[in-house]
C-alpha cells in the first residue's frame, strides 16, 4: 500500500475523498442518482456531452440511461464503490495512461457542477483534490474491497469498527438493501446501475454472492486501521 501513489496502467487503487468543511455531498436520492450515471457516462476515453445524454431520456427513468448508453474505450475498470452522505469511496484499475485522471476529472467537475446550481452553492464541495491508495496485492485488495462495503454499516451502528456488530441480521440486511454501494449489484447481480462495474473483470475470489459475504463476515467487528 503507498499513498497517493503514481498512476499506472494495470494497476488498482483505492480512491476517496470527504465533503469540504465536513458537509454533505448527498443529500437527496437525485444526487447519489447523478454521481453514478457520471461513473458511468464519463468512463469513456471519448468525449461525452453529459447534458445531452439526459436531455435525451428526459422525461425516462435513469435506469433507462444505464441499459441503453455504452460507453467507448473505457478509461478504468471500477471494481467497487460506496457514496455515503459525507464521503465516497472508489476502487478502480487504471486501464490506458492518465485515465484515472481524466476520468475522475470528468466525474468530479461535472458533479460539482451539478451539486452548485441544484443546491444554490457556491465554492468547493469535497476537501481538496481526492486521495489515493495503491492496492498492490491480493490480501490488501481483499481488505479493501471489505471496508468499502462494510461502510454503510457506520449509518445504523456508529461503532461497530470498535465493539463489532451487536445484531447481524440488521447489518446483513441494511447492506443487503443499501442502493449507493456496489454491494448491491454483487448480491443482485440484476440492477441497470450494475453496468458502471466491471464485474466480468472481477478477482475468482469475488465469483459468487456466498464468496462475497464470506469476504465481508471475515472483517466485520475489525478495526480498519489501515485506511
Amino acid at each position: 500500500m503507498r499513498k497517493d501513489a503514481p498512476f499506472a496502467v494495470g494497476e488498482m487503487y483505492h480512491l476517496y475523498n470527504r465533503g469540504a468543511h465536513k458537509q454533505s455531498i448527498f443529500t437527496t436520492d437525485s444526487d447519489y442518482k447523478r454521481f453514478l450515471l457520471l461513473l458511468h457516462l464519463s468512463n469513456s476515453d471519448c468525449r461525452v456531452d453529459v447534458r445531452e445524454t439526459l436531455r435525451k431520456y428526459e422525461g425516462f427513468d435513469s435506469a433507462v440511461i444505464f441499459k441503453e448508453e455504452k460507453p467507448d474505450k473505457s478509461l478504468v475498470d471500477i471494481f467497487a464503490y460506496c457514496l455515503m452522505p459525507n464521503h465516497f469511496h472508489l476502487v478502480l484499475r487504471e486501464k490506458k495512461e492518465c485515465g484515472i485522471s481524466k476520468f475522475t476529472r470528468k466525474v468530479f467537475t461535472g458533479y460539482s457542477m451539478y451539486f452548485n446550481i441544484l443546491h444554490k452553492h457556491s465554492g468547493i464541495i469535497a476537501q481538496g483534490a481526492f486521495k489515493s491508495r495503491h492496492v498492490d496485492d491480493e490480501p490488501y485488495f481483499r481488505y479493501i474491497f471489505a471496508y468499502v462495503h462494510l461502510n454503510p454499516l457506520s449509518l445504523v451502528f456508529p461503532d461497530w469498527e470498535k465493539i463489532g456488530i451487536t445484531d447481524g441480521n440488521t447489518a446483513r440486511n441494511f447492506l443487503h438493501s443499501y442502493r449507493y454501494s456496489s454491494f448491491y449489484d454483487y448480491i443482485s447481480g440484476n440492477r441497470p446501475e450494475g453496468a458502471v462495474l466491471s464485474s466480468d473483470q472481477a478477482p475468482d475470489f469475488l465469483r459468487t454472492q456466498n464468496d462475497l459475504e464470506e469476504l465481508l463476515k471475515s472483517y466485520t467487528g475489525e478495526r480498519f486501521a489501515k485506511v
